[in-house]
């Protein structure tokens, strides 16, 4: 992006200092705006095409509506960073997605200007008529604007609160983000839809045209603009036929050049003026502004750092554990006709592009609509498909009740290949896939895998396919961690391997540590650092539920501690289930049982050492805790 040479933003300490800005520095600025989410969100990551998409939108609103007292909710809330750079925080943006800096989402700590957080898609129109219905019984005039993309409009929890906005004298304005992405390209016929109304905008045309025209005949002009208003309803008739959304009973403007501020701000003061519930429907480019965002936005919906001259590179990795799924999906769907992949608006995120084109067929993207992709593929399961199910762990939080209702109680096989599960930097609270091992586990008949390395997750795969049960198997973002695995003895559903002297009995270790995932590299390495006459075996899980706990205890003999690490959420979780399995095991008596797992789930933003180390997960806290057990000095 080129440079300006009058520089407004660092005067803008609030909304309110955007009202007496000219067209030309409102432009200026726009510009500023998009240079700074760039540079950071360049150095640090983060969601870029769509913030760069609605910073005209965003000052708009913010000129036309007195935010905080008029609020303001982001669906998902990833779209938000230049509402923060105009609402006080522009020193505190380079920390965006740091620890200890701001969120990379809307939140209600970080400023009251942020009128409801997010994360998940689908709870913005939900939030807003809440707040606006609590406006009302106060006795408020205040205005409530939900900011929603497209592709949100793919949820069925969207439908469920449209339902619910045909209310009289209700200050609650939509605005539709027609940007005809989600995360990956918009689907199905909601997107159609939206295509047909983008393309049909004579009514709007026509209406502010002869507005415009009759404002300017002296003395009757306004009362010929009030006379016209009247024949509105036979006007559009005749141009074009009543929306969906006004069928619902909501006013609707639009589509409206989002990036067109005078434009805008002209259809959000006339939002202003209806006595229901209206929608403004805006029409954004995603990525606008940097060539490399606009040609593949799907690539920069949420990136790491990247080189901002070069881009992100196109080829992504093939060493990842979405990549490794995407390849076990192409080669057993290529000699098993029964495979089919279902993921909810995220085929490059979960490594399914492949498939995708490899086997279109049987490749079924849903949009935004978890809970219909899981009952979706149980019926392809009753009708004896293999259904695989990929979406990232923070979002099957959506999927608990589809799972038992629709999997688990009629018994039908059904795969969920559960990715960025565990510790998920940089996106923070909303995103943490570290409370799948504790509520999937109470569904019956579920089997969980947990693989570390790229062999077992193949050889997960190998087994629920050849099973045919309710499965998940769960992996981190990134790629196997490298260090020296050549100890571990392979024993089926896990593995150990013992560091003990070689006079010592390898049956009777001083201490055994469990754990299981990505985690397995610290605990390595904490157990370099403890003293060389520990006893120590280590017990890495695959399968970690149901647990074997018969199998487990015979690898451990009567040891002093039992020290159980995960990188989940304690409450529930497998660390929970061994020491609950111990207790009532009369025969085993271990000296002590530790757990070290997530005490505080709401874990905060920051680069995966912060999290670890937040959580006391680093090699050398590990090994100090447990020394402090043992009572070593």
């Amino acid at each position: 992006m080129k440079g300006f040479k009058v520089k407004q933003l660092k005067n803008i300490l609030s909304p309110q200092d955007l009202n007496n800005l000219s067209d030309a520095e409102l432009q200026n600025l726009a510009g500023e705006l998009r240079d700074r989410i760039l540079e950071t969100v360049s150095k640090n990551g983060g969601h870029l095409a769509s913030n760069l998409g609605v910073v005209e939108t965003t000052l708009a609103i913010h000129r036309v509506f007195n935010n905080p007292e008029d609020q303001i909710v982001f669906d998902v809330g990833h779209q938000c960073y230049a509402h923060k750079l105009l609402t006080g925080r522009q020193q505190e943006f380079d920390t965006l997605r740091q620890w200890n800096g701001i969120s990379g989402f809307t939140n209600r700590k970080e400023s009251q200007k942020d009128a409801f957080g997010a994360g998940h898609s689908g709870t913005s129109i939900s939030a807003a008529l809440g707040l606006a219905m609590a406006n009302q019984l106060d006795g408020k005039n205040n205005y409530v604007i939900a900011i929603v993309g497209d592709g949100s409009f793919t949820n069925g929890m969207i439908y469920e609160a449209l339902n619910n906005c045909n209310k009289k004298n209700l200050r609650l304005i939509i605005i539709l983000n027609d940007n005809e992405m989600s995360i990956s390209e918009n689907v199905g016929g909601l997107s159609n839809y939206l295509s047909k109304i983008r393309n049909s905008q004579n009514y709007f045309n026509l209406k502010h045209q002869t507005q415009s025209f009759l404002h300017k005949i002296p003395l009757v002009g306004d009362g010929l603009v009030e006379g016209t208003r009247k024949l509105k309803k036979h006007i559009k008739k005749r141009v074009v036929a009543e929306n969906f959304f006004e069928h619902l009973g909501l006013d609707y403007l639009g589509p409206v050049d989002g990036c067109d501020l005078k434009k805008l701000e002209s259809v959000l003061s006339e939002a202003k003026s209806k006595t229901n519930c209206c929608l403004v429907h805006i029409h954004t480019v995603k990525g606008k502004g940097y060539l490399h965002a606009e040609e593949h936005p799907e690539m920069y919906h949420s990136s790491g750092p990247f080189d901002l001259q070069k881009g992100i590179p196109k080829k992504a990795s093939e060493n990842s554990f979405s990549a490794i799924f995407g390849k076990i999906m192409v080669e057993t769907a290529n000699t098993n006709d029964s495979i089919c992949a279902i993921t909810a608006a995220m085929t490059g995120g979960t490594g399914l592009d492949q498939f995708s084109q490899t086997h279109p067929e049987r490749f079924y993207d849903v949009g935004i609509a978890e809970e219909h992709a899981v009952t979706f593929a149980a019926g392809l399961s009753a009708n004896g498909k293999t259904p695989v199910c990929a979406i990232y762990s923070t979002f099957v939080q959506r999927v608990y009740d589809q799972l038992i209702h629709d999997a688990a109680i009629q018994k039908l096989p059904l795969i969920m290949a559960l990715d960025r599960c565990g510790l998920v930097p940089g996106d923070g609270i909303t995103h943490q896939g570290i409370y799948d091992c504790s509520y999937l586990s109470t569904i019956p008949g579920i089997e969980i895998f947990s693989p570390e390395t790229d062999a077992e997750m193949k050889q997960s795969f190998k087994q629920c396919f050849e099973n045919k049960k309710l499965a998940v198997i769960r992996y981190p973002k990134g790629a196997e961690q490298p260090y020296d695995r050549s100890g571990f003895i392979d024993d089926g559903d896990l593995s150990y391997q013992d560091f003990i002297e070689v006079d010592n009995d390898p049956d009777q270790p001083e201490m055994v540590i469990i754990t299981y995932g990505r985690i397995t590299r610290n605990v390595y390495e904490a157990i370099q650092l403890l003293a060389a006459n520990n006893r120590i075996r280590l017990i890495k899980l695959v399968k970690v539920y149901p647990l074997n706990i018969p199998k487990i205890i015979s690898l451990m003999g009567q040891p002093k501690l039992v020290y159980v690490l995960e990188e989940g959420i304690r409450s529930g979780g497998i660390g929970e289930k061994l020491a609950a399995a111990f207790a009532q095991t009369e025969d085993f008596k271990p000296g002590k049982v530790r757990i070290r797992a997530i005490e505080n789930p709401l874990m905060e933003h920051g680069d995966l050492s912060a999290l670890y180390e937040c959580c006391g997960f680093l090699p050398q806290q590990i090994a100090d805790e447990i020394v402090g057990i043992l009572g070593n000095k």
